[in-house]
Formats: structure tokens, sequence, C-alpha cells
């Protein structure tokens, strides 16, 4: 079974674009609390490729915000400095901030611990009472992890429940969240809202695996859905159909929550292929997912699954903990995962106050960054992810908070989860120079971003930040990647 994560890799899935180009190089020295940060660097030059690459992307040199400066701060000169304090909207390059933040503040080892509650007697393999699973905000409770939980619940000895499972929901309170708002686009998975009890993303995967011989496609369905009809099978398109737009020719009807079905056909040249779509019905998606799988395990229930709240007293039969914050912060970072970055973004509120909400995320963010930036100008961080029209930081401020983290204990878990350029995550298909440097992206409709370290030819470690911001930055990777190899050119 593949966790979601996993099936982010098969399938190529990403952010919507739209992005703006920002790139400042400056000198940025560490700074303590109370410290004074350093005089702005004036704007320098452009390298010539940068140049040329903006001009083949009919990107002005407004649209661009860059920072190159030595990892370590101190007093080096600024290798490149252009539109450093021009505030711009970064992308899921703000996953930088929440994941350095929740690095710091939780601990590298910190994980999400999801009690499951029975209250009842247990004879002979039947429940007469309730189960209660309690969501604490876990980002990573996947297929497989539902399955283990189910598993776990039945080495209590239950095979029928007599009552119904519970879920309690109320460690989030957040406002009710519309999936087509920010694109128009509510069945794909980046769109998924943030839930205290988050199964497997909010999201289905359908595999599908051509038969020739047979003249059809097999449809495989994860996790299990109660109540769900789906369709087994699809016929396969003419012989020597090429693969291309696969996902329109299967004409999928996936609006309806109870069904699911296509219209159209595969092409077998495709081979096999992965979709992950988003629950069409987002609230209802944990239901059915729990249900679902406690059928396929060979468990009865005679009630329903329904939310409520634990009972005051009733002790947990067991746990179920998450994979620890390391291991989250490399998938958020790596293949951009907005719906975990806002539970790592919301767990901030939830260590601090007892209750995960939006405005406590941003006020613990913001005494954290006050503390460990000193007066560098405050991101506006809205959901911490980045899928976002409002968020807002300077080039600079990113900067300088990469140099503190160079020089921070979790230094090593946060270069880890940034992609490697050329190699892996969502610069694996990048053009600069392969294995050269460790950076977040950001894409968003006007948006392209990178930030992170490059590592030079001189054995030199740079902080890099690139933004663009404008209507034509969908064409801007060729100047992210000449910027990244200008950086690491440094002999």
């Amino acid at each position: 079974m593949l966790s979601f994560p996993d099936i982010w890799r098969r399938a190529a899935l990403r952010n919507a674009m739209g992005l703006t180009v920002i790139v400042t190089a400056m000198a940025l020295p560490v700074m303590s609390a109370g410290a004074q940060p350093a005089p702005s660097a004036p704007s320098s030059p452009l390298p010539s490729e940068v140049e040329a690459a903006l001009a083949r992307a009919r990107l002005p040199r407004d649209a661009l915000s860059v920072v190159v400066v030595d990892a370590q701060g101190g007093r080096t000169p600024v290798r490149l400095a252009h539109r450093a304090q021009v505030p711009v909207n970064p992308a899921s390059v703000m996953k930088l901030v929440t994941t350095y933040a929740a690095l710091e503040q939780l601990g590298p080892a910190y994980v999400w611990n999801t009690p499951v509650y029975v209250q009842g007697s247990v004879q002979e393999g039947s429940l007469r009472g309730n189960v209660f699973i309690q969501g604490q905000g876990d980002p990573k409770l996947v297929m497989e992890r539902l399955w283990l939980m189910m598993r776990r619940l039945q080495g209590q000895g239950i095979q029928v429940i007599v009552g119904d499972i519970v879920l309690d929901r109320t460690a989030f309170d957040v406002p009710d969240h519309d999936p087509a708002r920010f694109d128009g686009e509510p069945l794909r998975p980046y769109n998924a809202a943030p839930d205290a009890l988050l199964l497997n993303y909010k999201s289905s995967v359908m595999t599908f695996v051509p038969d020739v011989s047979a003249g059809l496609a097999r449809i495989q369905y994860d996790p299990p859905l109660a109540g769900v009809q789906r369709q087994a099978t699809v016929a396969l398109a003419a012989a020597g159909t090429e693969c291309g737009d696969w996902r329109g020719a299967l004409r999928a009807e996936l609006v309806d929550p109870v069904k699911v079905s296509f219209q159209g056909v595969y092409p077998a040249a495709c081979g096999e292929r992965v979709w992950p779509v988003a629950a069409p019905d987002p609230r209802g998606f944990a239901a059915r997912a729990v249900e679902g799988m406690w059928r396929e395990l060979g468990g009865k229930l005679t009630g329903s699954v329904r939310e409520g709240k634990v009972p005051a007293g009733l002790k947990p039969a067991f746990v179920v903990t998450s994979p620890a914050l390391a291991e989250v912060v490399r998938d958020v970072n790596k293949y951009s995962n907005n719906v975990m970055a806002q539970h790592v973004f919301l767990t901030l509120a939830l260590q601090k106050n007892g209750v995960a909400t939006f405005d406590g995320a941003r006020e613990a963010l913001r005494q954290w960054w006050q503390v460990r930036m000193g007066d560098a100008e405050l991101p506006l961080a809205d959901n911490g992810a980045g899928l976002s029209r409002d968020a807002r930081i300077t080039a600079q401020a990113l900067a300088r908070m990469l140099q503190v983290a160079w020089v921070s204990p979790v230094m090593p878990e946060l270069v880890a989860s940034l992609p490697i350029s050329g190699v892996d995550g969502t610069l694996r298909r990048s053009q600069s120079r392969a294995g050269t440097a460790h950076l977040k992206t950001g894409s968003l409709r006007d948006v392209m971003a990178v930030a992170g370290y490059v590592h030079a030819a001189s054995g030199r470690r740079y902080v890099l930040v690139a933004v663009v911001n404008h209507a034509n930055a969908g064409g801007a990777r060729p100047v992210l990647d000449a910027l990244t190899d200008w950086t690491a050119r440094d002999q």
C-alpha cells in the first residue's frame, strides 16, 4: 500500500502554479534576539546569463527579487542583491518558515498521537459500547496506518461493535473551507483542508492496470470507502492509441460522493497509472474511510460512524503514533504537501494553547520570529503553506532566516528536507547542475520561487533566495536555474 507522498512521487502531483520571481543577494549576519540588523546591501547588477534568461522569458527585471549571501553570515560581502526588501508572494517557499519554526519549537523527534478509546465491555468478540478515535492533528495518518489502527482495535478482542465509532475532531478549530475557492479545482488533493482527524489527506487513489487480453483496465481504489459504488473496470482504447491525455480520455464522473464512474476508455499504452483525487465530500471522508477499513478487515458495526467528543475520564485503549516531525518535514518540503504544512503550522498553536487555530499559529510564529530573527521583517504567513494569494515575505528576511537556520542545531533536518537540484522532489527535473543545491520551490499562478542553500565550486555554502512575481512567471524556471548555476560557479 502506498502513502500519499509515495503517490505524489509517482503521479508527479504539483501545486497549482502562479509565479513571481524575486531574487535578492546580500551578506546577512546571523542575529540573536535584540541584535541590530546589518544595513541593507545596495542593489547589484544581475549576472548576464540571468538578464538573458529574463529577456527570453519576457520578464522585466522588476519581476525578480534575489539575494545570494554566504550561509555563515558574518561580514562577508553580499554576492548579489536585487529588490531584496520588497514584500513578495513566495508561494510554497513559505513552507521553509513553517517547517524551520516547527523544528525549533517542537523538536525533530516530535510526534502526533491519536488515542483510541473503548467504552463498554467486550464479550466473545463483541463490544457492547462505542469506540472513540480522537484526532490530534497527525498529518500522516495515511491508509496503511489506518489499517494498522483497525488491526490494533481487533487486537483488543473486538470483531463486532454493537454501538458506534465516534470521531473526535475538536483539537482543531478551523473555519469551514471551500476546496474550490482557491483555483476552482476542488478535486485536486493540494486543496484539501486541515482536519484534526486527517485520513489519507482526504483523498482517494485510483490505480489503473491494463489487461490487453481482456480488453479492459482494472481499477484499484485506496482506501476502501463505505457506501461508495466504484466502477471496477474500464474499456481499453483502440489498439495503437497513444497515452496522451489519459485522464481526459476516461471521462471520469467524480463529483458524486457515493458513486465513481467512467464514460470513456483507458489507453493501454499508458501502462499502470495512478490518479489521486480529493474527496467530493471532504467532511464525510473520514467516516467513510474508517467504516470502509473496519469492514474490509472483516469487522462488523451495528451502529454508525459519527462525530462526537471523548467522554471525560475515559482512558485510551491504545495510541497510534505518527512518524517523527523530521520525517514529516521531509514530505512537506520535498513534495510541497500543502495540507501537511498547514497541520505543522497549526500544531504550533495546539502545543501552546491546547487547541489549534490559524490565529494562534500566526501568533506563535510571530513570537518565535522576533526572538530568533530580531527585527527582520515579519512574514505574513497566512495558512503557513504558501497556498495563498495573501502571503508575503521579503527576500532579505527569508535569507536572514536561512542564515540563522544554517547554524541552528536543527540545520541537518531542515536541509535534508529540501529538494536536491536535478535529483529528487520538486527539483527532480531541474536543468541546473545536479546535486549542487538544496532548494525549496514555490509556484502559483503569477509566482515562481526557490530558496535554500547552494554548494559552490569554491567549497563555500551560499543562501539563495529568488522570487518572481509576474503574469509570465510560469516561464521563469530558466531564470531560477541560471541563478542557481551562477551561484554554484563561485571559485
